[in-house]
């Protein structure tokens, strides 16, 4: 059958499609009751939870001995591909993607944990930035040949170069490690644990050469969104939103606060200003000495300002 005869076909009738994905469904349902996974999966479960990688046993094995990692990921491969040969149109009930040579699969995500397969094709990869996130990462190499380093953040940025093979396993604190992969002569495979922060903290991005910051970005999923609001809503010139932008300067992480406090003062001089007087006289406030550096900077550039100052 021609291709755009098939689609034709797959377009005029849904059951094809729907019992593509009832198998696919199926597969992985079968893949995660194997006992070649299960005791992992159940462990990731608990770490999602919060508790420690040290007790989670399957987890922390399959994270340090590839070969305790190989009998999960082969349980996968049984189970899925045959499945996906049988149906090559339908759609991989996982997560995945593809970006510069790099694809990711997310195998599981429990709470604030997330299991992933991350393939690497073969070539040297130049960048010129390192990002810091918050949380913790596991990953070791199940396949494949690489170099590259590890890079630490305190006042400055420190490298250390490492060879990575079958085996090769890392523990990263990531609010001040990173692992750049630079150059791959085989294709490289890792089985990768991740786990955000309770709270995430920003996730910050840094020039390589000189290790000044380059980018800072909201941790959380939900903060994100929050300055997305808090942008568009200037964009518009929504004057009615002023009071929320006021309200949301006194709670929440100092980044949200302080995007919330520069577009409260851009739609609203009286109410943004006074959001921040009331930030800078407060000893207590994490934002006071930035505060207090605004308020006199925009004093100066504008004495009208100074009347709007609480007596």
């Amino acid at each position: 059958m021609r291709r755009g005869a098939l689609l034709d076909y797959l377009a005029s009738d849904a059951a094809p499609l729907a019992a593509a994905q009832g198998a696919l469904f199926a597969a992985r349902d079968a893949w995660r009751a194997d006992s070649r996974c299960a005791a992992l999966l159940a462990d990731l479960v608990d770490y999602g939870a919060g508790t420690a990688l040290g007790r989670c046993p399957a987890l922390e094995g399959a994270l340090s001995d590839p070969a305790l990692a190989d009998g999960p990921v082969e349980a996968f491969l049984d189970h899925m591909l045959p499945v996906l040969a049988a149906h090559p149109l339908g759609q991989m009930p996982f997560r995945h993607g593809n970006d510069g040579g790099v694809g990711t699969l997310l195998l599981a995500r429990e709470g604030r944990a997330l299991l992933s397969l991350v393939v690497r094709e073969p070539g040297r990869h130049e960048r010129c930035a390192v990002s810091f996130g918050d949380g913790e990462r596991g990953e070791i190499v199940l396949a494949g040949k690489a170099r590259g380093r590890l890079v630490r953040r305190d006042a400055t940025l420190a490298f250390e170069p490492c060879a990575l093979e079958r085996g090769t396993h890392v523990a990263l604190d990531l609010t001040r490690n990173a692992l750049l992969v630079d150059e791959i002569e085989a294709r490289l495979v890792t089985l990768r644990l991740v786990r955000i922060a309770e709270e995430p903290g920003p996730t910050r991005e840094y020039d390589l050469a000189n290790g000044q910051l380059l980018h800072q970005s909201a941790g959380d999923p939900g903060e994100s969104r929050q300055e997305l609001m808090l942008a568009l809503l200037g964009r518009m010139g929504r004057t009615d939103a002023a009071p929320v932008m006021a309200e949301m300067t006194r709670g929440g992480s100092d980044h949200l606060r302080w995007q919330a406090l520069r577009e409260c003062i851009a739609l609203d001089t009286a109410a943004g200003f006074a959001a921040l007087c009331d930030i800078a006289d407060d000893p207590a406030d994490s934002l006071r000495a930035p505060a207090m550096a605004l308020r006199d900077q925009l004093c100066a550039a504008h004495p009208a300002l100074t009347e709007l100052e609480p007596a």
